[in-house]
């Protein structure tokens, strides 16, 4: 039997049934009839890649690291919703906080008469801002965040053109979905919507490949018609991809010396999720962008992101006598800015970035020594408690091995280019007890899928 390690969602896993059980297979029999057909395609086509079932559990409760199925069956959660459960699942302050506001004020009239929170998150979000006078546009979603920077780079420098990264992940609404380096099959079937405004440089992981990257961000951004350079300071969903020291100084550089504005995607990394309060500003690089985008920890588990730009970008939106905006019905949603402001003040209180970052580290540590090599994996990459274990012999091993932990307990994904990363994003404030325990079962998926 597993042993436990202490309450409150730091238990090891639980199997009750096979994986998925029979109350997840009648389930998701019924979300095939309703739910949009792309998921249940790129589910058969995940199956014929990797040789394993890819049907779904179906979650029905969770709490802090632990997550429940329909089934009864506990799971270790090693991707915390895609990395957003900063706190894990159901946090007892952040519910408090939305349980409170609800009795109070759900909605307001957005940017017409607001809400007296939405000012309380923004001044608490402006003062992640290393200069003074920082303005602060809320959202629902990264998505919203990073259209928002981008419209703020146009309005600010006249310039539509933007340079993206291969490997990049920014959202796929329509903005968004332009910078998208990830997949192009992500973006093809769009482009004819999407305009020609992009162009991407590669996403460096060593020194030859950074000096060829900056060739190609400053040949575009020679042209003229280039307002700004969007980048994520560590990949994300790319596959926890670390660049080289010094790059991100070097792009900065280079948009001073362009007139172009830095906008740093730091959806995934910022918030303590890589080990400090923003990626950016961390000792490693201590680089200031322009514009800065959050989101995911930022809620708790509710959807609210920022877009976070300078006083001297933000000033263009005025000059449009109000004409330009950028609204919606949900944005600084009273429930939202309540949900966001109990979780930075719990980042806070149990001062979790610099928590992940050295907890982070350790289990980097113990997963490399475990499975780089003849175990399975090339490398370990990431920074704090965004890591990137990248399995040898493709996508369809990665995808096996997730399986093989998902049937031992364990949620992980898979990321990168390729598909060939599992990326763990566990909440930052999960008992190291389950990070030690997870180690020995990655070895023995990895070890078993090179077997077959």
């Amino acid at each position: 039997m597993p042993k436990r390690t202490r309450s409150g969602g730091s238990l090891l896993p639980r199997l009750l049934t096979a994986v998925p059980g029979p109350a997840s297979r009648r389930i998701a029999a019924r979300v095939r009839e309703v739910d949009c057909p792309a998921f249940d395609a790129r589910r058969e086509a995940r199956s014929l890649l990797s040789g394993e079932s890819e049907d779904p559990i179906t979650y029905a409760h969770g709490r802090g690291a632990n997550v429940y199925d329909v089934d009864g069956n506990r799971y270790v959660d090693l991707a915390a919703g895609f990395g957003a459960l900063s706190l894990g699942h159901c946090p007892p302050a952040v519910a408090r906080a939305v349980a409170a506001q609800g009795q109070r004020l759900s909605l307001a009239l957005g940017d017409v008469y607001a809400g007296e929170l939405k000012v309380v998150l923004s001044e608490a979000l402006a003062a992640l801002f290393p200069t003074r006078g920082a303005r602060v546009m809320l959202g629902l979603s990264g998505a919203d965040a990073i259209t928002a920077a981008l419209k703020s780079a146009v309005l600010a420098t006249g310039k539509p053109g933007v340079v993206a990264f291969r490997g990049g992940y920014h959202g796929l609404s329509y903005a968004p979905l332009a910078v998208c380096g990830l997949h192009d099959s992500f973006r093809v079937p769009f482009e004819a919507q999407l305009g020609s405004f992009v162009s991407f440089a590669p996403y460096p992981t060593g020194d030859a490949e950074a000096a060829r990257s900056l060739d190609v961000v400053r040949g575009v951004l020679r042209s003229g018609a280039c307002g700004a350079v969007l980048v994520e300071p560590i990949l994300g969903r790319g596959g926890c991809v670390v660049p080289p020291a010094g790059f991100l100084g070097e792009l900065r550089k280079a948009c001073d010396d362009a007139g172009a504005l830095l906008i740093a995607d730091e959806i995934w990394t910022g918030l303590g999720r890589a080990g400090s309060w923003l990626a950016t500003l961390a000792a490693e690089e201590r680089v200031v962008p322009d514009v800065v985008c959050v989101g995911k920890g930022l809620g708790g588990g509710l959807p609210v992101s920022a877009c976070i730009g300078s006083g001297d970008v933000m000033r263009a939106w005025g000059a449009h006598g109000g004409g330009a905006i950028h609204t919606a019905t949900h944005f600084a949603s009273p429930l939202g800015c309540a949900a966001a402001l109990a979780t930075l003040k719990e980042l806070r209180r149990e001062r979790l970035p610099a928590r992940a970052r050295s907890v982070g580290a350790r289990w980097r540590k113990r997963l490399a020594d475990s499975v780089v090599g003849a175990g399975g994996a090339s490398r370990v990459t990431g920074r704090g408690l965004m890591v990137g274990v990248h399995v040898e012999g493709g996508a369809a091993h990665a995808l096996g091995a997730a399986r093989r932990l998902l049937g031992r307990g364990y949620i992980v994904l898979t990321g990168g280019a390729q598909g060939d990363v599992l990326t763990l994003t566990p909440p930052l404030n999960v008992d190291e007890a389950l990070l030690t325990a997870f180690v020995p079962e990655l070895a023995e998926a990895l070890q078993r899928g090179s077997r077959n």
